[in-house]
């Protein structure tokens, strides 16, 4: 039995590994926010989530459709999709609790371990059974239809009447009949289990019969006075063991195991097979209740989510209408501002103007989105289309590291090195704020040969930078294929985390910051919302703009 609800033929690979970024996307996207809020405590959902969201740039097109329309039901009907949840649990930790297996593993060990856990096995899968029956047309995707239909198919009433006597019969009531021929050297072989009504088991005598047929070959089976001696009218035979013949029951317990071998290996290999079921179930399962627990939190605050449009990733697609960054939602009690944006055609998007003016937020919320969309899930705004994409890469900015063994701006260049061996056509990259630790000049030039090199290698760059040699050069040289948005400011100098098309502007008025953290200290009247700005970012009052008036 297949459960197929993350991919249409194949089962989901919780164990594959994780992208080699893995690291850097966690730190700079804050991705554990979002694992936290799906799995609400739970350590088995937030590493689902964590395993699902991670690898989504490796399914295509059908495989996202296909899991959108298993979360549009699971959206529909939440209490059946946990209930049907809760079920695996439950099914995993009784057999864990409450049925150990034997240390010894021989093969009758082996059969009543099975025989015992079978029951219960029986009686999860008719409740598993009894949602489906009374919920099936309550759900429309093909993946719930194809699950439904294969439990109403292979769990029928008539299945589960052959395995109730089946396992009625294994436990031996009436003891276990057991067939065997002589082999080479006298040793029994061919051993078989069987029924108490098989006549083919010739009353059990197919061993006798070996041992007749060897010593006494000229009577010929059936025949003979040594038969005849064999084979009284009862045609019964019996041995009895001393209780104190030690030899004697282990020799009976081997001829036993013997017989019991292939039908307890056969048990066991179908209590794993339902085990395994339930398994990869919940697997499957964890990921639309970790998604059905993050819709039910940004639901409460009335925070937008809608179903991406997908388009190839050759295309390049991307617009979207009130995106907002989820992590910083989940941390806020507020709603987060949401950004409206056409960037359909366009390979680079730079991004520059006002410090805290919601930059880096905006950043976040295009990774995070491309990440959700690529494995499935709904994304944080009122709408959303884009191209899909091979891989996403962060490159932020570092705080300064005692562990460092060279200056900032070779670490940066390092990273970069590293992140080309994996880069490949249609990534997105996201960059930071980065080249910046050198002056003007030299980091506007850095950045234009590197985002160069990866616009021709064809790659989408969204670029948040206080370089204006290099955001002016991209505005004069790539107007056709580029797109600029600058971070909004009120003429007062307040925020409104609103990002507009504009063109890049020298400064980014690095003066409200100073006037706020210094000047209205100096009045005396610091207010409780004045941001906590760290002595580098007090220290960037010039924006890193070497020689250049704030």
């Amino acid at each position: 039995m297949k459960a197929f609800l993350m991919h249409k033929d194949q089962d989901f690979d919780q164990k594959q590994a994780f992208p080699p970024n893995e690291a850097a996307l966690s730190q700079d996207l804050e991705l554990n926010t979002l694992f936290n809020a799906m799995a609400l405590g739970d350590e088995f959902l937030f590493n689902v989530a964590k395993s699902a969201v991670l690898s989504g740039w490796s399914g295509d097109m059908d495989t996202i459709l296909y899991r959108q329309s298993i979360l549009k039901d699971c959206l529909k009907n939440p209490l059946v999709v946990r209930e049907l949840y809760a079920l695996t649990v439950e099914t995993i930790e009784k057999k864990k609790r409450d049925y150990w297996g034997f240390i010894f593993k021989s093969p009758g060990s082996i059969l009543r371990s099975s025989v015992d856990v079978l029951p219960m096995f029986v009686t999860m899968l008719k409740r598993l059974r009894a949602i489906a029956d009374t919920s099936v047309r309550s759900f429309d995707s093909d993946g719930f239809k194809t699950f439904f239909a294969m439990l109403k198919n292979e769990l029928g009433d008539d299945y589960f009447v052959t395995l109730e006597n089946h396992l009625r019969e294994l436990k031996f009531r009436d003891g276990v009949l057991i067939s065997a021929k002589l082999g080479e050297g006298n040793k029994g072989t061919n051993y078989v289990l069987r029924s108490s009504n098989d006549k083919s088991a010739g009353n059990g005598l197919d061993f006798l019969d070996g041992v007749v047929d060897r010593f006494f070959p000229s009577t010929g089976k059936g025949q003979g006075w040594v038969n005849y001696l064999l084979r009284p009218k009862s045609q019964s035979y019996s041995i009895y063991i001393h209780p104190r013949d030690e030899s004697g029951w282990n020799a009976l317990s081997d001829l036993r195991d013997r017989g019991l071998n292939i039908v307890g290996n056969a048990l066991a290999q179908s209590t794993d097979h339902i085990l395994s079921f339930f398994k990869m179930l919940r697997v499957e399962l964890a990921f639309y209740v970790g998604c059905l627990n993050l819709h039910d939190r940004l639901a409460q605050k009335g925070e937008p989510v809608c179903f991406p449009v997908l388009f190839n990733a050759t295309e390049r697609r991307h617009s979207f209408h009130g995106l907002y960054d989820v992590c910083l939602s989940l941390s806020l009690q507020q709603r987060a501002v949401g950004n409206d944006v056409n960037a359909d055609g366009k390979d680079l998007t730079v991004i520059t103007g006002a410090n805290k003016g919601g930059k880096s937020t905006f950043l976040r919320s295009i990774g995070l989105a491309q990440l959700m969309m690529q494995c499935g899930m709904f994304v944080p705004a009122a709408s959303f289309s884009a191209n899909l994409c091979s891989g996403v890469f962060t490159h932020y900015k570092r705080e300064e590291d005692a562990t460092m063994k060279s200056g900032k701006l070779d670490e940066e260049l390092s990273r970069m090195s590293e992140m080309t061996d994996h880069l490949t056509s249609n990534a997105i990259l996201l960059f930071n704020e980065s080249f910046a630790a050198t002056n003007e000049r030299e980091g506007s030039e850095i950045s234009e040969h590197i985002v160069s090199a990866l616009l021709e290698k064809r790659m989408k760059v969204f670029f948040v930078t206080h370089l204006y040699e290099f955001a002016h050069a991209c505005f004069t040289k790539r107007k056709t294929n580029a797109i600029f948005l600058r971070a909004e400011r009120q003429s007062d100098g307040s925020r409104t985390f609103k990002l507009v098309a504009a063109e890049p502007l020298e400064t980014s008025y690095g003066e409200d910051l100073y006037n706020e953290i210094f000047i209205a200290s100096e009045k005396g009247y610091p207010h409780q919302n004045m941001p906590v700005v760290s002595v580098e970012t007090a220290a960037c009052v010039n924006d890193g703009n070497a020689g250049k008036s704030p």
